[in-house]
């Protein structure tokens, strides 16, 4: 496992542990991004359809014994810092970066799974072309199917962190 010190090193708010069997999939998720509210949906490898079903994906979690929830806090300028939540959402893939660094030195089969899309290159190669970093595809916790709140509680971690901030979720499966 991890150690504390280093997951708050790389900036980790909070985290917990579960059994991969705790995690709440739900097929009402993924049909939640068919409606591409974040237009992402048929146009990344971490996303929807490229990441398969929910029944393959939860088989690919399923995969692991146990699962790492973790999130980060970023403060907004108000409820409507549109662009605060951008920097976040950066600021949290880079989050995720780090953690595959701190994961490899100590695991050699993991998968992250990370809050919407990927943005890592320009155009992505979806669906022509395979992705162009593989390793570092963070595929979309909600494009799994997976219900972040009830993840967040299953963890014991908090889903909300007060008014002018936003969180965002990512998970390590080990």
């Amino acid at each position: 496992m991890l150690k504390e010190s280093e997951l708050k090193e790389i900036g980790i708010h909070e985290y917990g542990v579960i059994s991969t069997a705790e995690i709440p999939f739900e097929e009402e998720i993924q049909k939640i991004c068919e409606d591409n509210v974040c237009r992402l949906y048929g146009k990344t490898w971490a996303c929807p359809p490229a990441v398969g079903t929910v029944h393959a994906c939860r088989k690919r979690c399923l995969h692991y014994a146990e699962a790492m929830v973790f999130n980060a806090v970023y403060s907004l300028e108000d409820a409507f810092d549109y662009a605060g939540m951008i920097k976040g959402h950066d600021a949290f893939k880079d989050l995720c970066d780090r953690l595959y660094t701190l994961a490899k030195t100590q695991r050699h089969d993991f998968l992250i799974l990370s809050n919407e899309g990927c943005r890592r290159c320009k155009t992505c190669t979806y669906p022509s072309a395979p992705c162009r970093k593989p390793e570092r595809l963070f595929p979309s916790l909600e494009g799994f199917g997976i219900h972040v709140g009830k993840l967040a509680a299953s963890a014991n971690i908090k889903y909300t962190n007060g008014e002018n901030t936003v969180t965002y979720f990512g998970m390590l499966r080990y």
